[in-house]
């Protein structure tokens, strides 16, 4: 897909695309608030708890902001930030217990949904 891709998107499909991606990054990172503490947290790292196969499973879920950032266009150096952090988290997660905490504070999706937003402008 080249650099024009994203400019044959146009600006409705943009802005579905943005909804949806908000939308994961909210179910993924943010969704089940933690009482007393003013903070959230979403069902990645919850399936994360699953020794494992759960750190695996979120990491093959989480690609989904990079593939959809490849369908719009956007550039190699941005997509493979974008899996960095998704690897990173990953691995970060196969540290007994601290990986769970890390992966509670660390909101992969929702920063890899903010560079793809700065991307497009959006």
């Amino acid at each position: 897909m080249t650099a024009d891709a994203s400019s044959d998107f146009g600006a409705s499909g943009t802005a579905d695309l943005i909804e949806r991606l908000d939308r994961f990054a909210y179910w993924s990172d943010d969704c089940i608030p933690i009482p007393g503490l003013n903070a959230r947290i979403g069902l990645d790292p919850v399936i994360g708890l699953v020794p494992v196969w759960g750190d695996i499973i979120t990491a093959i879920i989480s690609c989904y902001v990079p593939y959809e950032a490849y369908r719009v266009g956007a550039p190699p150096t941005l997509i493979f930030k974008m899996v960095l952090i998704v690897v990173l988290d990953a691995l970060s997660g196969t540290i007994p217990v601290m990986g769970d905490l890390i992966d509670a504070a660390v909101k992969a999706n929702k920063m890899n949904v903010q560079m793809l937003k700065n991307h497009l402008g959006a």
